[in-house]
Formats: structure tokens, C-alpha cells, sequence
């Protein structure tokens, strides 16, 4: 038996004729670059979301990027009076000096976007069990200098939201919530991504909402930041021509939004058996010593983006699932405060002692909606003969 670890040929089998219909739609209308489609899509991720705004752009990475943007827009007034204070020549030096809390585990655009903003990511360790950033280590590192938090929501499952959000009010912080692995996902009854200043989504294709190329999203409550990020999406004009800012090239493309649109109708279903998925794993390996099965905060609802486990033998066991077909990838193998592009930060070993470990045991299985119980099983029996449990 093969097992990969995204089918996408079975996501889109059954839905391929909705979404030509679609897009033939486009040929005739010639509406391109944020035409009605993208409207109607944002319009219906508001509704579902329940969410006031949502803004396309060009990816996920972008949308984590305008976000930070938008907030070094908002903080101009104590960027001057820090620039004051600290004696420096202009706001610009001083928001080269600004800091951005967020999680060493995570992909790499949760940091690398924080540098192309021109501030600094400052990371904080994780929770042990949901892999998520532990609150409990965000205030010792607040300075003077800090300005926003971003937490990711990884593989599906929302962090601590509460206890972020009652920090972030104490020291006048931003939150961005990094959800590009987590539409769809609860945090006591609100939806991730809508519970921060702003949030940001990925439509990249092995989302569990995914576009047929790159596409992103961001989600706020917020007026003013809502009409920020759609001026910044636009290279900064409003109107045509005239420039407040210096923005991106990023539009969410209407291809994808007409994809997506037909997408989101099946989400919920889909995430619906993602949770079933895992429930049938937790049955069948729940009696492994030697692996860890995900946790699941009770105040969340996970929707599985990814099923994670940890085994000290890690590597041994994904060189025995590949040889029996059987997909399976390491989300991440390198915290992100060890990258060697971050080393000018001065990150070193130890720094985030969970995290470090965590990432040398990670191992992710197939969770995706359409796969079967024979799949299932298939997979739960080679796990089960690696580890003699046969």
C-alpha cells in the first residue's frame, strides 16, 4: 500500500467541475487582480470566520509581512518618542531596534518577515505538550524595545490566547496571530486568527484550505488596520498614484480566489474528518510507550493541519515508514533561533532548551481528510512493528 502524506488528486477529484466552472467564469469577465471573486471570497471567509475584515494578498508569508507592516504604521507616534529618548536620528533607526516576540518553531516566514519589517525576533520557548509558545516565558522577555507578540498557532492548534492577549494589555503590546496552519481552528469558541490585533492565513496548496498556487490572507476587527494592509497590498497608494506609503506588490490572484471560494464550502467536513482521523489513531497507538501522541488543549478545537508525534527514535522510524510507503515529514528539524541566517542574533544552544528537543523528535503522519481506515491501519501497523508492538 502507498500512503502519501497529502492526496491532493483525492481532495480535488470530487470538486475539479465546481472549480472550472469558476474560473471559466474569469475568461469572459477578465477580471484579474482583485476583481468581484476575491470581494465574494473575503466577504464569505468574514462570514464564516466572523471576522470584520479580511484582506487577500499574495501568500502567507505576505500577509505575516503587511501585518507587521501596518503595525510599524500604527506605532509611528512611539517610535519618534523612542527615537527621542534613546538620542537616535530618525524613527527608522529606532524601528530597526524594535522586537517582535514569537516561537522558535515555527516555518521560517514567522521570522524571516520580522526582518524584512526591519525589527528583531526575539524568540521565546515552548509549551512541551502543545508546541505552541509557553506564556509563562513572554514577560522576561519584554523590553523596553518590544512592540508585538506573534504567536503561531502550529500544526492546527491555537496557544494560549487568554494569557497572551492579558500580557500583551499589561505592557500596550500588539498581537499577530501567525494562522497559516490553523483556519477553521477554535480557541474557546472564537475562531484562531480572529482573537488578536490581527491574523494572518496560508492558502498554500497543503493547507487545509489550500489554493492551486500561493495565495494569503489577513483577518481583523480593526478599521484602521483593515484600511492600512489594503492600501500596503497595493504598493501603498490610495489614490491611484499617490503613495503614503511604500507597500507591496501583493494581491490575492483571482484564480485562487476562485478556488478557494469553492473550497471553503467543504472545509468544515474536511476538518470534521481530519478529527475522526485522529481519533482512530489515538485508538490504535494509544498503547505505544515509546511514541507520544498530540495533545489537545481543552480549550481548543484542533483541526489537524498536521499529526505530530514524538519518539526518541525518530529517524529510524521514518526511514521504516518510507521503505513501506508510507509518507511522513519532520516539521521542523531546526528551531528557528539556530538557522544560520539568524546567528548575527546571537542565538546559541540552550537558549530554548524544549524547543531544541522537541525538534530532534517530531515525526509527522498522514492525517488528511480523505484518508480511509485501511490506510489508517496500514499505517498504525507499521508504527506498531517498528516499535515490536506487532
Amino acid at each position: 500500500m502507498n500512503v502519501p502524506l497529502l492526496d491532493l488528486n483525492a481532495q480535488y477529484e470530487p470538486i475539479i467541475d465546481e472549480i472550472k466552472i469558476e474560473i471559466e467564469k474569469l475568461y469572459s469577465s477578465h477580471h484579474y487582480i482583485l476583481g468581484p471573486i476575491v470581494r465574494d471570497f473575503e466577504h464569505e471567509i468574514e462570514k464564516y470566520l466572523d471576522v470584520k475584515h479580511a484582506i487577500g494578498c499574495a501568500s502567507g508569508t505576505d500577509a505575516i509581512l503587511l501585518s507587521l507592516m501596518a503595525i510599524m504604521i500604527l506605532n509611528n507616534s512611539n517610535l519618534e518618542a523612542f527615537a527621542d529618548k534613546k538620542k537616535i536620528n530618525s524613527v527608522s533607526q529606532a524601528k530597526n531596534q524594535a522586537e517582535i516576540i514569537t516561537t522558535p518553531m515555527s516555518f521560517f516566514a514567522t521570522a524571516s518577515t520580522i526582518v524584512r519589517s526591519g525589527a528583531k525576533p526575539v524568540f521565546v520557548d515552548i509549551d512541551e505538550k502543545t508546541f505552541n509558545i509557553d506564556p509563562e516565558l513572554i514577560e522576561e522577555a519584554i523590553t523596553e524595545n518590544t512592540i508585538a507578540i506573534m504567536p503561531v498557532h502550529l500544526f492546527g492548534q491555537s496557544a494560549d490566547m487568554d494569557r497572551i492577549l492579558e500580557i500583551a494589555k499589561k505592557y500596550g503590546l500588539y498581537v499577530i496571530e501567525d494562522n497559516a496552519q490553523g483556519i477553521g481552528a477554535k480557541y474557546n469558541n472564537k475562531y484562531a486568527g480572529t482573537i488578536g490585533d490581527i491574523g494572518t492565513l496560508s492558502f498554500f496548496p497543503s493547507k487545509n484550505l489550500g489554493a492551486m498556487g500561493d495565495a494569503g490572507m489577513c483577518l481583523t476587527n480593526n478599521d484602521d488596520i483593515a484600511n492600512i494592509i489594503k492600501q500596503l497590498r497595493v504598493h501603498g497608494e490610495n489614490p491611484k498614484y499617490f503613495h503614503k506609503y511604500i507597500g507591496l506588490n501583493s494581491r490575492l490572484d483571482s484564480i485562487q480566489a476562485a478556488v478557494l471560494k469553492v473550497k471553503l464550502k467543504y472545509l468544515e467536513s474536511w476538518s470534521e474528518a481530519r478529527r475522526e482521523n485522529a481519533k482512530y489513531y489515538y485508538e490504535l497507538l494509544s498503547d505505544i510507550s515509546e511514541i507520544e501522541l498530540p495533545y489537545v488543549s481543552s480549550f481548543n478545537k484542533h483541526i489537524y493541519n498536521q499529526f505530530t508525534i514524538l519518539t526518541k527514535q525518530r529517524d529510524e522510524l521514518m526511514i521504516h515508514l518510507n521503505k513501506n510507503y508510507i509518507g511522513c515529514a519532520v516539521y521542523y528539524p531546526l528551531p528557528l533561533h539556530l538557522q544560520e541566517c539568524f546567528a548575527y542574533l546571537g542565538g546559541k544552544i540552550g537558549d530554548c532548551p524544549v524547543c531544541e528537543d522537541i525538534c530532534k523528535q517530531v515525526l509527522s503522519i498522514p492525517i488528511y481528510s480523505e484518508l480511509d481506515i485501511k490506510q489508517i491501519e496500514y499505517i498504525a501497523k507499521k508504527i506498531k512493528k517498528f516499535f515490536k508492538h506487532d
